[in-house]
């Protein structure tokens, strides 16, 4: 059994058991989040598709822990000009474990 779950503004693919980094969702470490906003619910016969989202569907999951991605060094420059500029971006992820698809 899988599902497709908006969070966070992206789309994920999960089934059971799996672990997955998120954006960043304010909730604390070993708390216990819903996520109702299921595109596509199915398994290997059949899968029922939402209208925007599939009615009654809910994904429940476990916070494990928040955590920041490698840093991706931005340069900007302008030649001829002694313009540079070098800035450092850190985004910041939550990993969650799916306990249950309903």
């Amino acid at each position: 059994m899988y599902a497709v779950v908006e969070i966070a503004g992206t789309q994920v693919k999960v089934s059971p058991s799996d672990k997955v980094f998120v954006p960043k969702i304010q909730s604390e470490i070993g708390s216990k989040i819903k996520f109702d906003k299921v595109l596509l619910t199915g398994d290997e016969k059949k899968a029922k598709v939402g209208s925007p989202y599939v009615k009654g569907a809910v994904v429940e999951a476990k916070v494990l822990r928040h955590l920041k991605d490698d840093t991706v060094i931005v340069l900007k420059k302008k030649k001829r000009k002694g313009y540079r500029v070098r800035n450092g971006h850190r985004q910041q992820y939550t990993e969650i474990e799916i306990t249950n698809l309903a």
